[in-house]
């Protein structure tokens, strides 16, 4: 019972390294999820409110085919076939612009709640890591919408003769948020290479080792990930990649030559304690 309440005392306040206890952490966790979750639904009631304006963007690509007015001359259509289905097909186009609106907010929380874990550099780190990738993704994001129109047309012109082409609107708007999702989070591997890179877990030797099967790669990953396999998208896809790769490497490589001889521990064995380690523990 004494050690119980012991245990029950220490966890009761900060201990004398300035961790903080349990408790704290999910009281913590739980207030920045509700910030996170206010933020999105705010989100999600503009996006309710200029659905039309987005809306139109979004299907924009599709209209700029022929097979899109092959139902109605001279108009833009697609189908739904349930009652509820254009509710959920608006509630998800709003859902999308509520979580891109509030994505300033709902990131800020996850690095806040991280953040205290980290070191002073990984703090600085994880700004800058944070500060690329959401360009990267927006970027990747914008190419997408951008080449949609040509990947559309490729695939819509296997149509069989004496067909109508019935696209829904839920395959249709699936079939966007499948774009724009591989290519961001495609341009975000090289920021991840390079991360690693900082880690000191993946050398630039090891990188231009494997060179040549990472660009082949990437044209595989494009041709196998990409939907229906259309060819515009896997070039559209694996060449930005493969530019990213070329700048990712040559960061490593200017890193690493301007990295003074006493921090590169990469020529020890996983078992051996390196200096800074070793110094710590003299500390103590």
């Amino acid at each position: 019972m004494a050690l119980l309440k012991k245990s029950s005392g220490e966890g009761s306040a900060h201990d004398p390294e300035g961790r903080m206890p349990l408790m704290d952490h999910l009281r913590e966790l739980r207030n920045r999820l509700l910030v996170a979750t206010i933020a999105v639904v705010v989100g999600i009631v503009i996006g309710w409110i200029f659905f039309d304006p987005v809306w139109a963007i979004l299907k924009a690509p599709y209209c700029d085919t022929v097979q899109s007015q092959q139902l109605v001359q001279g108009h833009c259509s697609l189908t739904y076939s349930g009652i509820f289905q254009s509710f959920f097909i608006t509630l998800k186009v709003s859902a999308m612009i509520g979580l891109v609106l509030a994505s300033p907010v709902w990131l800020y929380q996850i690095w806040a709640f991280v953040t205290p874990a980290l070191y002073r550099n990984e703090k600085r780190y994880t700004v800058v890591f944070l500060a690329l990738a959401i360009p990267l993704f927006a970027l990747g994001a914008v190419l997408a919408y951008v080449i949609m129109h040509t990947s559309l047309g490729f695939l819509l012109g296997f149509s069989l003769d004496d067909t109508v082409a019935t696209i829904g609107i839920d395959d249709y708007l699936d079939y966007v948020l499948i774009m724009i999702a591989i290519f961001g989070i495609s341009f975000e591997l090289p920021l991840f290479l390079v991360f690693l890179n900082v880690l000191g877990v993946l050398s630039h030797a090891t990188v231009a080792k494997h060179r040549r099967m990472v660009i082949f790669l990437m044209f595989v990953f494009g041709a196998v990930i990409t939907p229906g396999g259309d060819p515009f998208a896997m070039m559209a896809l694996a060449a930005p990649m493969i530019i990213l790769f070329a700048a990712a490497e040559l960061f490593m490589y200017v890193r690493e030559r301007r990295m003074p001889a006493g921090e590169d521990f990469s020529h020890l064995s996983d078992d051996e304690a390196s200096p800074l380690e070793q110094d710590s523990d003299s500390e103590r």
